[in-house]
């Protein structure tokens, strides 16, 4: 027997899973505090919030089982400041019928490697509810050495208290902070 993992995808996002990816959301709007919204979107904001990512060169993914997305990730900036070219925020949102299967550890995966590709330097994570299943994803992430060799700066993990703040030099921080 095939291990259900075996056929979960991940792959860009496209304008066909739109519909899928604003009632996801719509749900963690309405069932959860970690989206800081108490209204959820409609299709058209949706549509907009996600074409701003992929018109900003980032990554916008969704992880999926034949034509069904089971959830969705990407990068925006994180300040609109030249201070944070470097850094980006990330978002993953899983179906609730998919919690528990790995899928949130696949996104972030595939969504750290895409953030390198794109010239990323920080990853912020702000996890904003009690959802252990997040904050654990991203505490897996901080402590990955593969991850923390490919970026050149710090990686933090906004959950309360940070997880973990790697290493940066001053040279880092002098580049970091010159106007591009």
């Amino acid at each position: 027997m095939l291990d259900a993992m075996n056929t979960l995808l991940i792959r860009d996002s496209r304008d066909t899973d739109l519909t899928a990816i604003q009632a996801i959301y719509a749900h963690h709007v309405l069932n959860g505090t970690g989206t800081f919204e108490i209204t959820p979107p409609d299709l058209a904001e949706m549509t907009r919030r996600r074409a701003d990512v992929v018109k900003n060169g980032f990554p916008y993914l969704v992880a999926h089982e034949g034509d069904r997305v089971l959830g969705y990730a990407y990068v925006n900036w994180f300040r609109l400041r030249p201070a944070y070219r470097f850094t980006v925020e990330d978002s993953i949102y899983i179906d609730d019928s998919a919690r528990g299967r790995g899928v949130g550890r696949l996104l972030l995966t595939a969504l750290i490697a895409r953030c390198e590709t794109a010239g990323c330097r920080q990853l912020l994570a702000i996890i904003g509810d009690s959802g252990r299943g997040s904050k654990e994803q991203h505490e897996v992430a901080a402590q990955m050495e593969a991850y923390r060799q490919r970026f050149d700066y710090k990686f933090v993990l906004m959950a309360g208290d940070n997880i973990y703040e790697g290493p940066a030099t001053d040279e880092d921080y002098r580049l970091k902070f010159e106007e591009p």
